[in-house]
């Protein structure tokens, strides 16, 4: 069924069309109905599928449809996310599916000036995206008001709760009127998510898109078993390989982050860090240069990239493997989007051979191992333009490095 066919607001149908937005994914044709109808809705779905359209659409539908009266710091629909990044994402696929519906968007994030955020909130909007940190900080000091809230939105609530957010999660229901509509919607599920999202619910319409196969069978997945102190090395090599492709890195830590980029540049590769030491407007800047093949490589730790829509990432690079399992479906999913083809290589080492092995057992199948022969791994470190580079100095300037970080308070990543 082609989205011209739905009973949508005229602007919302033009919309779709300016955006290329012909037939529904499977994830959109099975959320939309109920959702339109004022249902609670539990979607599990495999990134990259159109979840935030998926709930976007007849929100907008619901809330242009009502045309009521926007009041005073008044609030009708709340869409709470875990990071800056997708923040931002989600408000803008609001904005441009919103257009002419005359529905006021605010996206609420932190480290960006506050005084014209609460002057909107005074005026009243019609759709809040937030990171809990800056929305409940406004909350305390009485810029936000939850009252006439009609319908909310929980996106990548997992990892809200990764993040400590559970207990503002709670104090959120507490506010909110007990006849709103809840929607939840995420990429992968566990024991936790579950309970909160039944807590959340009421007699949820539950929608689950290949729930026994979490990451996209667009991405193609390879592991490559190469020790710690070489994976510089085989990075480099990627790199050089594909010069004009767009490569999403993914490390563990902001200090890994911040080395593996200096270790591009000393072999003459341009690349740039996102991560929680940055400051908004320099991940803002990191992310859309990436976005729009300025910058062709992008160092993240897993927090920065969550569930952001970057276009045309032909390879993500686990450079470390990610400590959760879930995290490795959320990274690749940066790939492979809707119906373009991507790469997933993850780098392993010795230490990490048990990760691997629960990542493994959480996609509940192996991951096609690369075989490396001793020749071809010698040949990787041997071609590097960093192989003949004074060792004693990089160990020096990594100590200063990581006593410099060690000084500043600490973030999360």
């Amino acid at each position: 069924m082609k989205f011209e066919k739905y009973n949508f607001a005229p602007e919302i149908k033009q919309n779709l069309e300016k955006l290329g937005f012909t037939r529904p994914t499977d994830i959109q044709y099975k959320a939309i109905p109920p959702i339109l109808k004022g249902e609670d809705v539990l979607a599990i779905a495999q990134t990259g599928t159109g979840k935030t359209a998926a709930f976007a659409i007849p929100v907008i539908e619901i809330l242009q449809g009502r045309r009521v009266v926007r009041r005073e710091h008044g609030i009708r629909c709340v869409v709470m996310v875990p990071t800056h990044e997708l923040a931002l994402q989600v408000s803008e696929v609001f904005e441009q599916l919103g257009k002419g519906t005359n529905l006021q968007v605010l996206g609420l994030i932190g480290g960006v000036d506050i005084d014209p955020q609460i002057e909107m909130l005074r005026r009243g909007v019609d759709v809040l995206v937030a990171t809990p940190g800056r929305m409940f900080d406004l909350e305390h000091r009485k810029h936000i008001y939850f009252d006439d809230v009609e319908i909310l939105i929980l996106d990548e609530a997992d990892h809200m709760l990764e993040l400590g957010f559970i207990n503002e999660m709670h104090h959120l229901i507490t506010k909110i009127p007990r006849t709103r509509q809840t929607l939840f919607f995420s990429a992968t599920i566990n024991e936790r998510i579950k309970d909160l999202a039944y807590s959340l619910v009421q007699r949820a319409v539950r929608i689950q898109i290949s729930p026994k196969d979490p990451v996209s069978k667009n991405i193609t997945h390879s592991v490559e078993f190469v020790e710690m102190d070489d994976k510089r090395y085989f990075l480099e090599r990627i790199v050089k390989e594909h010069p004009e492709s767009k490569i999403l890195v993914f490390v563990r830590t902001k200090v890994r982050a911040e080395r593996v980029c200096k270790a591009l540049e000393r072999v003459g590769i341009s690349s740039q860090t996102i991560h929680g030491d940055k400051n908004q407007n320099q991940r803002s800047s990191a992310m859309n240069q990436f976005k729009d093949g300025t910058n062709k490589i992008l160092i993240a730790t897993d927090v920065s990239a969550r569930g952001v829509d970057i276009p045309n990432v032909e390879y993500v690079i686990n450079y470390d493997l990610p400590e959760e399992s879930e995290n490795y479906v959320h990274r690749v999913g940066r790939t492979g989007r809707a119906d373009k083809k991507g790469l997933a290589i993850s780098f392993c080492s010795k230490e990490e051979r048990k990760t691997l092995k629960e990542i493994e057992s959480f996609l509940t199948q192996p991951i096609t191992v690369r075989n490396i022969n001793p020749e071809e791994y010698e040949e990787t470190r041997d071609l590097s333009a960093d192989s003949t580079h004074d060792w004693q100095a990089l160990i020096a300037e990594d100590e200063a490095f990581q006593n410099k970080k060690k000084k500043k308070p600490g973030k999360k990543s």
